[in-house]
């Protein structure tokens, strides 16, 4: 069966693997020969890409010949604080290498937009890739381009298969969430940011330490990208005199809370302790300053592109690289005042 493409398009690999019945991976790998295929899989991409009048990109040969100089960047977001930090990172270490970069956006965790997003890559001359895995879509593009091109992965939680740079997040969350206890709070509330799979390395460590403590384990408290969600969520907890100590997924959501707070009369920490996450560039300017874990998301990507240099001149990268992110005590966690019950 035909499925045309739109008129005054080209045809795009992943029109391809769509024609073929095939997945976007298996098209590279039938044009680059760089790993076997079925000989039934090969004549279906044959097929399609004699029926598509498909011209395969640069990157084909590129992924033969081991000759490009340039590094795509695959992210979910481009402007959030710790997504700009990691793009930085490995933009400068990449630079140094005498690489250039490119980033691809990927919209969402969608199959239509992650095929678009690994489509993007494959079309151009990229030695290899470094995925930031902080959410569902990065996630979905690792999966899709790390059997077609060297890839590694920038995450919060180790990625098995696939050389990686790891920030030690559920090590940083249990460690902030065993201060807010050791200053006498019976337990800690979370507020979760989206997490990149079913539970991130913050929720996980904030969970051990209760349950290490024998603290009663709050239900979480969910939030999106947008802050008013997590103004929302300051009000509500505010609300609760059971709540004296609150943990946030990061900083901003942590601001958020502690804006929602205020405005019920509140106080950050005389009533209820806030801790953030990431230490943000404002995180140590607001008031009150806050406690969180130093996440130095710049150094993830420096340490990511090591290893993917490492892969791309035939060496073997260690498997596994992990950044340990250090807790800075500020002004805004402190004992229980006991006004609260």
């Amino acid at each position: 069966m035909s499925y045309p493409t739109p008129v005054n398009r080209p045809a795009t690999i992943a029109d391809v693997a769509r024609v073929a019945g095939v997945s976007v991976p298996t098209v590279s790998r039938v044009l680059t020969g760089a790993a076997r295929v079925s000989e039934q899989r090969r004549r279906r991409v044959e097929a399609a890409i004699a029926e598509l009048a498909y011209r395969p990109s640069a990157a084909a040969q590129v992924l033969a010949s081991r000759h490009s100089k340039t590094i795509a960047i695959v992210a979910a977001n481009t402007s959030r604080y710790g997504y700009a930090e990691a793009i930085r990172g490995v933009e400068e270490s990449a630079r140094a290498a005498g690489f250039v970069v490119i980033i691809v956006v990927v919209e969402s965790e969608r199959a239509e937009d992650v095929r678009a997003a690994a489509d993007a890559v494959l079309r151009q001359s990229v030695a290899g890739v470094v995925v930031l895995k902080f959410d569902p879509p990065g996630v979905g593009a690792l999966k899709a381009l790390e059997s077609v091109v060297p890839a590694v992965a920038l995450s919060g939680i180790p990625e098995p298969g696939v050389p990686q740079a790891v920030l030690d997040e559920s090590g940083a969350a249990a460690a902030l969430t065993e201060h807010l206890l050791g200053l006498g709070h019976r337990t800690v509330h979370h507020v979760r940011i989206p997490p990149s799979g079913k539970e991130d390395g913050r929720t996980t460590g904030w969970r051990v330490a209760l349950q290490r403590h024998g603290s009663p384990i709050p239900p979480i408290e969910d939030v999106s990208w947008e802050i008013t969600t997590a103004y929302e969520v300051g009000v509500r907890l505010a609300r609760d005199p059971a709540v004296t100590a609150i943990f946030c997924g990061n900083d901003e959501t942590a601001m958020g809370v502690i804006r929602g707070i205020h405005d019920t009369g509140l106080r950050v920490p005389a009533d209820i302790s806030v801790a953030g996450f990431d230490d943000h560039p404002l995180a140590s300017m607001f008031i009150p300053a806050l406690t969180t874990a130093r996440q130095d998301f710049a150094e993830l990507g420096r340490h990511g592109t090591a290893q993917l240099l490492a892969l791309l001149n035939g060496e073997s990268p260690l498997a596994l690289e992990t950044l340990e992110p250090p807790i800075a005590i500020r002004e805004s966690t402190a004992p229980p005042s006991g006004r609260r019950r």
